[in-house]
């Protein structure tokens, strides 16, 4: 987390969490979700904007992390603003070498290969679950047939429970939103 971000969190420690906001496609990208896109439908079937800047995607991915319910969020100084995800918490790029490197740039050593029934590939590391970049599933396939990763099967929708992460923070708030007013909930009083 950067310095500046834990300042703020020190100078103001009461802001209210903010849902529905950002999100997290199963390509990588961050997608920034207004009124206009949240009352159009949930994510990812209403993605908003796509965000572009180099230096908020980067202060993003920096800043991001889950809490103790599996809701990944980004700090954004004092406020918390949850990310909504289409896929996984983690979107992988494999490298040539067969090396992990997550959306955020984080590398990963990984210990789990897994395929579910469409076909996506998934593989396991200390950070977490994520999803495997569909224009990497051939280097995948390469790491299997060099004895590398060994694929198991696995249902999608059990990926959530399993690897305890939640796909919709704003799905677990919603309900003590009232129409017209914003979605942050001050989850620390409730």
């Amino acid at each position: 987390m950067d310095d500046i971000v834990k300042q703020a969190l020190a100078k103001w420690p009461n802001v209210p969490d903010c849902y529905g906001w950002l999100g997290l496609d199963a390509r990588g990208h961050w997608y920034l979700r207004d009124d206009q896109a949240q009352a159009a439908g949930p994510f990812p079937q209403s993605k908003g904007s796509l965000l572009q800047h180099e230096k908020l995607i980067g202060f993003i991915a920096r800043n991001y992390e889950s809490d103790a319910q599996g809701q990944w969020f980004f700090q954004n100084g004092p406020q918390r603003v949850y990310v909504e995800l289409e896929a996984t918490p983690w979107i992988w790029r494999i490298q040539s070498d067969f090396s992990v490197v997550s959306h955020t740039g984080r590398g990963a050593a990984v210990q789990d290969c897994l395929v579910d029934a469409q076909g996506h590939v998934y593989l396991t590391s200390a950070l977490g679950v994520g999803l495997v970049h569909t224009l990497d599933v051939p280097l995948v396939a390469e790491a299997v047939e060099a004895g590398r990763w060994l694929p198991q099967e696995v249902l999608a929708e059990e990926l959530p429970d399993r690897y305890g992460f939640v796909m919709s923070p704003q799905g677990q708030w919603g309900a003590r939103e009232t129409p017209g007013s914003p979605r942050m909930v001050d989850a620390k009083q409730s």
